[in-house]
């Protein structure tokens, strides 16, 4: 067993507070946000069951971490009323118009510029 296998192994929750696995060595009945989603599930307010961990060069802590939820106790997603939805579009339209010329893009504009990128570099549309 390598090194790093031993300090991410903890079923019982001694050393980390909950049970941690390595990465891809989780028991069956665990599941991610992400993997819930894609059951079409949810946490549902449940508190975090357990982890997985695996080294990271990318995180100052040297590791990435995963918290893992109970697949029994997770809900089904809640489905999108007529509201929200409209909701949702104004939102997507506002990103997608350039508050300079109002303009509607037709993407989410750069929140780098602020603005289109015609009304951010003019002087470039001029000479095009």
């Amino acid at each position: 067993m390598s090194p790093t296998f031993g300090k991410c192994y903890d079923p019982t929750g001694t050393l980390h507070g909950i049970p941690t696995f390595p990465w891809k060595y989780a028991p069956d009945g665990y599941a991610t946000r992400r993997q819930l989603r894609d059951r079409g599930l949810r946490p549902g307010g449940q508190p975090v069951a357990a982890q997985v961990m695996r080294r990271s060069r990318r995180r100052k802590a040297g590791v990435s971490v995963a918290y893992l939820y109970r697949i029994d106790l997770a809900k089904p997603v809640r489905l999108m009323t007529p509201g929200r939805t409209a909701a949702l579009a104004k939102a997507m339209r506002a990103r997608r118009t350039c508050p300079k010329c109002r303009m509607d893009a037709g993407y989410c504009i750069p929140t780098s510029l602020g603005m289109c990128p015609a009304c951010a570099y003019p002087e470039e549309q001029r000479a095009a």
